[in-house]
C-alpha cells in the first residue's frame, strides 16, 4: 500500500494532467450541440460536388424563411378584427330621442309632418346603429375583415368601411335627410343627433390577438414530402430553387429528429473522441517543444482555461443568435498565450481552439478560414504588447483581415454585392474593440495564475522600485554592475531574437542577495578594507555562493515572478569561485571541487544563457589593465569558450551560431565603453 502511494506522489503531475484533460475534454463535450452533422456540403447557386444523392428516409419538405415571413404577413395583414357592441346604447338613444323629438320640434308643424320627421329620425338611428359606431378612429385598412361580438357572441361579419367613426354622422345624416327632401331641418337634427348618439363599439384587442396567434400557429412549415430512395439531386446539377430547399431540409432532419432519437450514444463518442484528440495534440506539442511548459501544471491549466472559455462564450452565442457569431473576439487567445509564453505556443492553441469550434458554428470553412487568419495576424503583427500604440494598431489590421476575408467569400458564395449584410461588419468592429480587453484581462491572470507578461515586466525594470532603489542604496557597486550586465544583455538578446525585456529585468534583480554582506563583494569595497582576509579559503567561497540562496529569498519575499527568480538560481549556473578555488589548491592538492562550485542549475533558456555570459564577461572586464580591441576580443573568447567547454548551455536552447553573434556584440560593447578618448590639453 505504501508503494502505491508513493508511486502515486511520485507521478501526481501526469495524474492531475490527465485529471485536467478529462475534465476538459467532458466540459467541452458538454457544451458542444447534441446532434450530427450533415456530411455532404453544398451552396445556393454552385454544383453538386458529390454523387448522385436519394432520399435515405421520408422526410418534409421545409418552407424557406422568406417563404413562412411571406405566409405570417399575410395572415397578420388580412386577420380579423374583432369590435365589442354594448347592445343597450342603441336604446338608451331611442328613448332620449323621443324624448328630445317633442322639446325640440314646434306644435306648429303639421302632425303628419311631425310623424314623418320622428320616423325619419328612428331611421336615422337605425342605419348608424345597423352596424355601430367607433368610440375612436383606429386607422384599420378599409377592406380588413370586422366581426361584431355581443357577450362573446359573433353578431355581424363585415368590413371595417361599413363602422361609422363619429365625423361620418353629421355627413351621414345630411344625406338622409335630402333624400326624403327634408334639407330644411339638416341644422335641427344635426345639433339634436350630436347630444344624442353614443359610440356603442369598443376594439377588442386582446381578442384580437389571441385569435391571430392562433392563426399564425396553425402556419405549416413545411409544403409536401420526399419519399425514401427519390433522386434529390444529381452529381454537377446546380443546387438553387427548389433543390436547395430539399437539401436543407434533409440536412435540418439529419441534426434533429435522426440523430438525436437514435444515435445520441454514438454521437457523443465521437464529439469525445474529436475534442480528447485535439486537446491530446495540444499535450504533445507541449511536451516536445515546451516541456518547461508542461511540467507546470498551472501554466498546464492556464492554456486549458482559456480554450474552455472561448468555448463557452462561442457556444453561448451560437445557442442566443449565430448572427452574432464574429462578436466573440477569439483572437484574445494567442494574444495572452503569446504575452505570457510565446507566439509559436499561442498560435498552436488557437488554431485548436478553432477546429474544435467548427463542430458548433455555421457555414464552419467560411469562419475556421476567418479565424486562424486573424489569429496569424495576431501573431505577426502583435509584438511588445506594453506599448499600447502597437496594440491599437494590431486591432485595427485584425478587424480589416475580417472584414476583407468576409467580403471575398460573401462575392464567392452571391455573385455580387447587391444583397450583402452590413451589419455584419458592425460585428467585426465590436469584435475589434472587445480585443482591447486583453490589457485588463492579462492583470488578472497575473493575479490568478502567478504569471508574469511583458506589461509586468516593464513595470520591474522601473529602477526606481523598491527593491532597486534599496539595492542602490545598500550596495552600489553592485547595482552599477547589474546595470551594465542589463545593457549588455539587452543588446545580445535582440541580436538573437530573444526576449530583451525578460533578460534585462532578469539581469537587473540577478545579484540582490548581495545586499545581505555588500562589503564581501569586491564591487561595493570602496575603503580598501577586505572582510575576506579574515576568511579561510573555503568560507569566503561560501560567502559568495550564499548570494544565490539569499537572492531567491529576497525576490520570493517581494513577490518577484519565477521568470525572473530563474536568473537568480542561474546566472552562475555550476562554474567554480575560481578566485578561492584557485588560491586553495596552492595549498591544499585534495580539496573538494563542489564546495567551491554554485549549487546550479545550468542555464535552461537563451535569456539565462545571455545573462550567463554577460554578468561573468562584464564582472571580469574590470580587470582589464590598458584595454584593446585584441585584448577585449581574446578576453570574450576566452570566457565564454570556459562556459561552453565546462557544459554550462547544454541544457539551453541556444545554438553556436547565437553564441557567436553574442560574442559579436559583447565585444563591440566592451569597445565603446573602454575606448581611449583624446588627452585634452590642460
Amino acid at each position: 500500500m505504501r508503494d502505491f502511494i508513493n508511486k502515486l506522489y511520485r507521478n501526481h503531475s501526469l495524474i492531475y494532467k490527465g485529471l485536467l484533460f478529462v475534465c476538459t475534454t467532458f466540459l467541452i463535450v458538454y457544451l458542444f450541440p447534441k446532434s450530427g452533422k450533415f456530411k455532404y456540403n453544398f451552396e445556393k447557386g454552385k454544383p453538386w460536388q458529390s454523387e448522385n444523392l436519394y432520399a435515405p428516409f421520408n422526410f418534409a419538405i421545409q418552407k424557406s424563411e422568406e417563404e413562412i415571413s411571406e405566409e405570417r404577413q399575410n395572415i397578420i395583414n388580412h386577420s380579423i378584427l374583432y369590435f365589442d357592441e354594448d347592445a343597450s346604447v342603441e336604446k338608451r338613444v331611442r328613448e332620449l330621442f323621443d324624448e328630445e323629438f317633442n322639446k325640440t320640434f314646434s306644435d306648429s308643424i303639421p302632425r303628419y309632418a311631425l310623424n314623418e320627421l320622428s320616423s325619419l329620425g328612428n331611421d336615422i338611428i337605425t342605419e348608424l346603429y345597423h352596424f355601430g359606431i367607433l368610440n375612436e378612429d383606429y386607422n384599420f385598412p378599409e377592406d380588413r375583415v370586422v366581426v361584431i361580438l355581443e357577450g362573446r357572441v359573433k353578431k355581424h361579419n363585415t368590413t371595417y368601411s361599413s363602422l361609422i367613426g363619429l365625423d361620418e354622422i353629421k355627413p351621414m345624416v345630411s344625406k338622409m335627410l335630402s333624400e326624403k327632401n327634408y334639407e330644411a331641418y339638416t341644422n335641427i337634427f344635426v345639433s339634436l343627433f350630436f347630444d344624442l348618439i353614443q359610440p356603442n363599439l369598443t376594439y377588442d384587442k386582446s381578442f384580437t390577438d389571441k385569435a391571430l396567434k392562433d392563426d399564425l400557429d396553425k402556419i405549416s412549415y413545411s409544403r409536401g414530402s420526399i419519399e425514401k430512395q427519390t433522386l434529390i439531386i444529381s452529381k454537377g446539377e446546380v443546387v438553387e430553387g427548389n433543390k436547395y430547399q430539399i437539401l436543407k431540409s434533409l440536412k435540418a432532419e439529419y441534426e434533429s429528429q435522426v440523430w438525436s432519437k437514435s444515435n445520441y450514444n454514438w454521437i457523443l463518442f465521437a464529439y469525445i473522441l474529436l475534442v480528447s484528440l485535439a486537446l491530446l495534440m495540444l499535450l504533445l506539442f507541449l511536451r516536445k517543444y515546451r516541456l518547461d511548459i508542461f511540467e507546470n501544471n498551472t501554466k498546464v491549466t492556464f492554456i486549458f482555461f482559456n480554450i474552455l472559455l472561448m468555448v463557452l462564450l462561442t457556444t453561448m452565442v451560437v445557442n442566443y443568435n449565430s448572427k452574432y457569431i464574429y462578436i466573440i473576439p477569439i483572437c484574445i487567445l494567442p494574444l495572452v498565450l503569446k504575452a505570457f509564453f510565446d507566439a509559436r505556443l499561442g498560435m498552436f492553441a488557437h488554431v485548436i481552439t478553432v477546429l474544435l469550434l467548427g463542430s458548433i458554428v455555421p457555414n464552419s470553412y467560411e469562419y475556421m478560414f476567418l479565424q486562424i487568419i486573424a489569429g496569424i495576424v495576431t501573431i505577426l503583427t502583435v509584438s511588445e504588447l506594453y506599448k499600447r500604440a502597437n496594440l491599437f494598431i494590431s486591432v485595427g489590421q485584425i478587424t480589416l483581415i475580417y472584414i476583407i476575408a468576409y467580403f471575398a467569400f460573401f462575392v464567392i458564395h452571391e455573385g455580387s454585392i447587391e444583397t450583402i449584410n452590413w451589419e455584419t461588419f458592425i460585428w467585426f468592429i465590436l469584435c475589434g474593440l472587445a480585443t482591447l480587453f486583453v490589457q485588463p484581462l492579462i492583470y488578472v491572470y497575473e493575479k490568478i495564475f502567478g504569471l508574469v507578461s511583458d506589461v509586468s515586466l516593464l513595470e520591474l525594470s522601473d529602477t526606481n522600485t523598491k527593491l532597486l532603489k534599496e539595492l542602490a542604496n545598500v550596495a552600489p557597486g553592485t547595482f552599477h554592475h547589474s546595470l551594465n550586465v542589463a545593457n549588455l544583455a539587452e543588446a545580445s538578446a535582440s541580436e538573437i531574437g530573444a526576449n530583451a525585456m525578460l533578460v534585462r529585468v532578469g539581469a537587473l534583480y540577478h545579484d540582490i542577495g548581495k545586499m545581505k554582506n555588500p562589503t564581501y563583494f569586491t564591487e561595493n569595497q570602496i575603503t580598501g578594507i577586505n572582510p575576506h582576509d579574515e576568511l579561510s579559503n573555503k568560507e569566503s567561497a561560501r560567502m559568495i555562493i550564499d548570494h544565490i540562496i539569499t537572492g531567491i529569498e529576497i525576490a520570493r519575499k517581494n513577490n518577484l515572478p519565477d521568470r525572473v527568480i530563474d536568473f537568480i538560481r542561474t546566472h552562475h549556473g555550476t562554474s567554480t569561485v575560481y578566485y578561492f578555488y584557485a588560491k586553495e589548491k596552492e595549498q591544499n592538492e585534495y580539496l573538494d571541487k563542489l564546495d567551491f562550485s554554485y549549487p546550479g542549475p545550468k542555464p535552461f533558456s537563451k535569456e539565462t544563457a545571455i545573462l550567463m555570459m554577460c554578468d561573468s564577461v562584464e564582472a571580469a572586464s574590470k580587470s582589464l589593465k590598458n584595454p584593446t580591441s585584441i585584448k577585449i576580443d581574446g578576453f570574450v573568447e576566452n570566457i565564454i569558450n570556459k562556459q561552453i567547454e565546462e557544459d554550462q548551455f547544454l541544457n539551453a536552447n541556444i545554438t553556436f551560431k547565437e553564441i557567436e553573434s553574442i560574442k559579436k556584440v559583447l565585444k563591440r560593447k566592451l569597445a565603446n565603453i573602454y575606448h581611449l578618448r583624446v588627452e585634452y590639453p590642460e
